[in-house]
């Protein structure tokens, strides 16, 4: 009897990272529910993935869907094996007391609520079958600060916490749980979601040769194929033109 291929759900897979691992994992012999909120985009990716790839329309800011979202699946996909939370964004780079209190709501509601509570509605079955392994995609925002960072810095160093003590919780399980935290990526609407602007989002990129979406979906395979005792905790990737910059020092002040 053929063993039936294994599940992968991935949201936010419209763009960027998540369309670039949707489509990894379906050649990696995965079977992908790809979702994410524009219908089209998600039609396409199903187009160009094949049969093995279920296009799934999924806000992870609208918590009733989220909850309902085990139940909701068609028949012969409800069982989850993996978990990739992509789904999440960056909005502005102004100082904290400049930006707009809804850009940290919606970073919040997307980036840490929609994260927790997707977690939330597909571990049970993990556990259930003593089998499984969430993914979750932190960035190095998380742990280096920087000007404009705020909040977005705090919800990707609360998913790396979160990842973490997931893993404290699963100890005795067979449910594995991995943070990928990358740095400079291009390829991707990051920047042009984050800035509004798609000349200061080229500009981020300019003269330097940052990773790819291609690169973060590797990273994702790699992690999936290991052999079911190990548990990668944490990856941190950046491309080799950057480094953690170190702390800064005013020395306009007057003594």
């Amino acid at each position: 009897m053929t063993r039936p291929l294994k599940t992968a759900l991935v949201t936010g897979a419209t763009a960027g990272f998540g369309h670039a691992i949707a489509l990894r994992l379906v050649k990696e012999g995965f079977r992908v529910i790809a979702t994410g909120r524009r219908q089209e985009r998600l039609d396409a990716l199903a187009k160009e993935a094949g049969e093995n790839l279920l296009p799934f329309k999924l806000d992870v800011t609208d918590l009733a869907a989220v909850k309902a979202l085990p139940g909701s699946l068609p028949e012969g996909w409800q069982q989850v094996d993996v978990l990739v939370n992509n789904a999440g964004l960056a909005l502005g780079l102004e100082k904290a007391w400049e930006t707009k209190p809804s850009d940290w709501e919606q970073m919040i509601a997307t980036n840490v609520t929609g994260l927790v509570e997707i977690t939330r509605a597909l571990l049970p079955g993990m556990v259930d079958r003593n089998a499984g392994h969430v993914i979750s995609l932190g960035s190095t925002a998380g742990t280096y600060p920087y000007p404009g960072s705020n909040v977005y810095g705090a919800t990707k160093a609360f998913v790396d916490l979160f990842m973490r003590n997931l893993r404290s919780d699963l100890l005795g399980k067979q449910v594995r749980a991995t943070n990928i935290a990358p740095g400079l990526c291009g390829g991707s609407e990051f920047s042009q979601v984050r800035l509004g602007d798609n000349q200061k989002a080229a500009a981020v990129y300019e003269n330097t040769k940052p990773l790819l979406p291609e690169d973060i979906a590797e990273t994702v395979a790699w992690v999936l194929k290991l052999p079911p005792h190990v548990n990668i905790n944490m990856v941190e990737m950046m491309p080799i033109c950057q480094a953690a910059a170190g702390l800064a020092v005013d020395r306009t002040m007057d003594n």
